[in-house]
């Protein structure tokens, strides 16, 4: 059964607009789950202007709302250590009562520079792909580890090296909040198989692109004995208030390709009442 869900980039627009969306959301049956996103600087819009820190918002969301799953599409990896990361995913599961997606990705890629910028601006390295993906890969091993680990213990990885580490409390959800990684680089696509239980990726593209990226996400999970039909194919989709049925044609389209998880990006200024319109408008025509 296909499922829906509503994201809303936390830029250029205040705590209030995202609240009201988010609480609209929530009383929308047919809307299944919301997303928000992870940057620290506009990569849209005014540079200058406001955004707000995405798990920060997503636990106040969490603690507005009673049905939503939510999460980030998709955290980035490079942002926060993977211990920090994982006691506040399991933060927002607690606070949540167990609704968190836990979303994440590489981090951004280096040819986007408003991007790029925040990680000078906000004093992080920015390191090359292979130590993007490598610690990706190694900090989900500690993350879970984190989340369901009854002891103490130590990982001395090639990017990851923790001493004594330990989480308590574990999320509410077991073994572990469902793990989402965003991506379509082959190398990502090898990290999915191992990790995820959600997989997503940017629905602009030809979906015989799409297609084919799941087609080589099903040849790596054979590599490793994995059935591929673990992992649920999830797609971004961008909306608009004037014409609803392009993206119809794309939910359609993913739908046949085999995608089950649709997250559709509305455009800020928000209307009164976009969560319904989302439903009416674009949702219901597919169920």
């Amino acid at each position: 059964m296909p499922t829906y869900g509503i994201m809303t980039a936390p830029q250029q627009v205040d705590y209030q607009d995202i609240l009201r969306v988010w609480e609209e959301a929530d009383a929308v049956p047919e809307i299944g789950h919301a997303w928000l996103f992870d940057h620290l600087m506009p990569i849209g819009g005014d540079p200058g202007g406001p955004i707000l820190e995405g798990w920060t918002l997503l636990s106040a969301l969490a603690a507005r709302t009673r049905r939503l799953r939510l999460g980030l599409l998709v955290t980035s990896n490079r942002f926060r250590p993977p211990a920090v990361l994982a006691k506040i995913a399991t933060t927002v599961d607690v606070v949540s009562g167990g609704r968190l997606d836990f979303g994440i990705g590489v981090g951004s890629r280096p040819g986007h520079p408003l991007a790029l910028r925040e990680y000078t601006a906000h004093g992080l390295p920015f390191h090359d792909v292979d130590h993007a993906v490598g610690s990706l890969d190694e900090g989900l091993t500690v993350i879970k580890r984190l989340w369901t680990s009854p002891e103490p213990f130590d990982f001395d990885g090639t990017y990851v090296q923790v001493k004594g580490a330990f989480g308590n409390p574990k999320p509410v959800q077991r073994p572990y909040p469902p793990i989402m990684i965003g991506g379509r680089a082959s190398a990502t696509l090898r990290i999915v198989a191992r990790h995820a239980d959600l997989w997503n990726i940017p629905g602009g593209g030809p979906i015989e692109d799409l297609a084919a990226r799941s087609a080589l996400l099903d040849r790596y999970c054979e590599k490793i004995g994995r059935d591929p039909a673990e992992i649920t194919r999830s797609i971004h989709l961008g909306v608009s208030y004037d014409d609803p049925a392009a993206t119809r044609v794309k939910i359609a389209e993913a739908l046949d390709a085999g995608f089950q998880h649709f997250v559709l990006s509305v455009p800020d200024p928000y209307p009164q009442g976009v969560a319904r319109w989302l439903a009416d408008e674009v949702i219901s025509a597919n169920r």
